[in-house]
């Protein structure tokens, strides 16, 4: 009878530790159990997580082939390439990207500050193709590169909003961001592709035939600083301009604009904004009244 007892305690304590040891490992396995119910513009889904790290994740409505998985190690990359740039965004370290196929074609974005998307930083991305997100295609890393870049404009440096939006609207800075994004992450031919693409991009802003890249923003990138001058000018942004708290107060104008790039370069861009965009009368004043309001902006 003893012998017994002692057997079956023996016996218990292997189930007992069998049963503790899966457990264990069950707690080690990633689940990604999340669900997402959109609340915002004309999206309505529900969605699913698909994949999670430390700084990112993915999220698929049921239409998205949930064999496509590029933008795990992709996005990732670019988040933590972001981050290491231009610092943290909130408290939260992870990007929320959210992909749509057969709707909402283009994307957007939104960030901690903002409740709409219940303050998370965020890319929303939709293709109408069938067959979107499955090929890792040129299209496809562009939009959800160019969503992140928005990410940076609108809440870098514990600040929200974009005082030059308004100039270089949707989006001059992307062009730079993500031609920095592509030659950093070593991906020597999208770096060449965006490059050569933005070399021939002419708008009508602020004057017909204006050639952002070209004329402004890779001449300060080549000449003066590359990632640091993109990144010192939302540190002077941030320093600088005009805040109620944690929002910015105002648009810049574009003496203001040309004053702050700059700082960033640290060099006197008069000259080079002349070539890109012309030099008016009203720009003139504006930057010689932005060097008299923003003293600390110095180049």
């Amino acid at each position: 009878m003893k012998q017994f007892r002692i057997i079956s305690c023996v016996f218990s304590f292997l189930l007992i530790f069998t049963a503790c040891k899966k457990d264990s490992d069950a707690v080690k396995e990633p689940e990604i159990s999340e669900t997402w119910q959109e609340h915002w513009f004309e999206h309505n889904q529900i969605l699913n997580s698909v994949f999670s790290n430390d700084d990112l994740i993915v999220f698929y409505d049921k239409d998205v082939n949930k064999s496509v998985t590029w933008p795990n190690d992709y996005l990732t990359k670019v988040w933590q390439y972001t981050k290491t740039v231009y610092g943290s965004f909130g408290s939260n370290k992870k990007l929320y990207a959210i992909f749509h196929t057969g709707k909402y074609g283009g994307g957007h974005p939104s960030n901690y500050f903002e409740a709409s998307h219940d303050n998370r930083n965020v890319i929303d991305v939709g293709l109408v193709d069938p067959k979107a997100w499955e090929g890792f295609t040129a299209n496809e890393k562009d939009i959800v590169t160019h969503e992140v870049g928005h990410i940076v404009e609108f809440a870098s440096k514990g600040k929200h909003n974009s005082p030059a939006f308004k100039i270089w609207g949707d989006s001059k800075w992307m062009e730079i961001y993500q031609y920095d994004v592509y030659k950093n992450l070593g991906m020597a031919s999208d770096a060449e592709r965006w490059y050569n693409k933005c070399m021939a991009t002419v708008d009508n802003f602020p004057k017909a035939n204006t050639q952002w890249f070209k004329n402004w923003f890779y001449p300060i990138y080549s000449k003066n600083g590359g990632t640091a001058a993109l990144n010192k000018f939302f540190v002077l942004l941030s320093e600088n301009f005009p805040s109620n708290g944690t929002d910015y107060s105002r648009d810049m104008n574009f003496g203001e604009f040309v004053h702050f790039w700059s700082g960033a370069a640290g060099v006197n861009l008069k000259g080079q904004a002349t070539i890109a965009f012309g030099w008016t009368t009203d720009m003139e004043n504006q930057f010689n009244k932005a060097r008299t309001d923003f003293p600390n902006v110095k180049y």
